[in-house]
């Protein structure tokens, strides 16, 4: 039982044992300027006047709004079976499975997560798993570095621009060449790529459908890169694989994404779900954990961890990432929503948003002033870009005024699209929904 001071004496005889005559001499190390002082902290309230003002608290977040935005977070349905299934105490408050003995159902979960992943990607290996999108593309590229034993990336820039700042933090300190690839016309520069590309290149980075919402068939880029010995990593959009041909059929090594839109809330942020998949031949190089079933002595069947590949598990300088936990939560929330959806509807969602977002497209270009950023001829998911006459941010802003979250302000991240607008579209946005926004948006020009 730890030893609590209750009085000044108890609290005098403490700071006798340790040598100091005053607390404040514990802090004399930090200058007075960063010291907080006296913290002035509100008097503790009763439970019912917590209630209370948590509600007074939470009337001030109208969350009453149509909601079109996206750029890899999306506001897609999500079944009440799955909170049903995941919110049970086995699986909500289940620790890390490091004693597979008395493991077996958390092990299991994880096991076919992997295998979903894999059958959704196309590819042969997944972990389990990685905290967000941006940390598997982090993650993916020291991967394929290591794999290849160089150090030169190269990037296109419609690959999500906070996962692009997100590479830049990361690997920082690793010493790895990024060169990042000016887009044309929504799509991948083959011209520039071909240019970057050469015998130093680790890794390929693309993303499709990308962050303007385009869709690509990245073949071709894998052979380019194949043929100067790097490795093609894709991003993608999962629930969108309900209808897209995998990129494990399209050359890919690693494929990674964001797995918030296979059941998990938006949440203001988090927690999230990053996926990466790969090839069996690079499964030594892959990070974090993965799952494996097995027989034991008697011949019964059974779930271990299989490869745990950070500094804590195996020797230091041989581990092949520092990622220090999964996000086993999120990927069994993943793995719930795949159950529950199976293959048809998982492709009846990703149908029902291609259909929508087309129907938006189409009704949003009846707009005065209103055109397409990219070619029409551009193919597209649940996502498409809108050339505004005036700037986006201020379109945004007033739109807002009416009760519509109406997308993301592309000129944020490429000033050359300061008037662009970033539209999505999910299976939960209504035909009325739409013709509102456009009305809206015609109202506000």
């Amino acid at each position: 039982m730890p030893f609590i001071a209750n009085t000044d004496a108890q609290r005098k005889e403490m700071l006798e044992v340790i040598g100091v005559q005053h607390i404040d001499e514990l802090f004399a190390d930090i200058p007075a300027h960063l010291q907080c002082g006296e913290i002035n902290i509100p008097k503790g309230l009763s439970e019912q006047e917590v209630r209370n003002r948590l509600d007074i608290l939470s009337k001030r977040n109208n969350v009453d709004y149509f909601n079109f935005l996206g750029g890899g977070f999306y506001d897609h349905y999500i079944p009440a079976a799955v909170s049903a299934i995941t919110g049970r105490s086995e699986f909500y408050t289940a620790y890390t499975p490091y004693q597979p003995e008395i493991s077996q159902g958390t092990l299991q979960a994880i096991y076919e997560y992997q295998s979903a992943m894999c059958r959704l990607t196309g590819m042969e290996v997944a972990n389990a798993s990685l905290y967000d999108g941006g940390t598997a593309i982090c993650e993916a590229i020291i991967m394929a570095a290591n794999i290849t034993d160089r150090k030169r990336i190269v990037i296109d820039d419609s690959v999500n621009p906070i996962y692009r700042k997100m590479v830049r933090s990361y690997t920082s300190n690793l010493g790895l060449e990024l060169i990042e690839i000016p887009s044309k016309d929504g799509m991948p520069d083959r011209g520039l790529i071909e240019a970057a590309l050469n015998d130093q290149t680790a890794a390929l980075v693309v993303q499709t459908p990308n962050f303007f919402g385009c869709i690509d068939d990245v073949t071709d880029l894998g052979e380019r890169i194949h043929s100067h010995g790097g490795l093609l990593v894709v991003s993608t959009y999962p629930l969108a694989l309900g209808l897209l041909r995998p990129p494990g059929e399209c050359g890919a090594d690693i494929v990674v994404a964001e797995g918030q839109s296979l059941g998990l809330t938006l949440s203001f942020g988090g927690p999230y779900l990053g996926i990466l998949t790969t090839r069996k031949k690079f499964a030594r190089k892959i990070p974090g954990r993965i799952a494996g079933r097995t027989v034991d002595a008697k011949g019964r069947e059974g779930f271990v961890l299989t490869l745990q590949a950070r500094e804590q598990h195996i020797r230091r300088e041989k581990a092949t990432s520092n990622i220090c936990t999964n996000q086993a939560l999120c990927a069994l929330t993943s793995l719930v929503y795949l159950s529950l959806m199976g293959k048809e509807g998982l492709a009846e969602v990703a149908q029902t948003c291609a259909d929508k977002a087309a129907y938006a497209r189409e009704r949003l270009l009846q707009v005065p002033g209103v055109s397409l950023r990219f070619p029409p001829d551009r193919p597209f998911f649940n996502e498409f870009v809108l050339q505004l006459p005036m700037a986006a941010d201020k379109v945004i802003r007033r739109l807002f005024l009416r009760s519509v979250a109406a997308g993301f302000p592309l000129g944020r991240y490429w000033p050359e699209m300061d008037n662009c607008l970033l539209i999505a579209v999910t299976e939960k946005r209504t035909k009325e929904e739409i013709d509102f926004l456009a009305h809206a948006l015609g109202a506000v020009l």
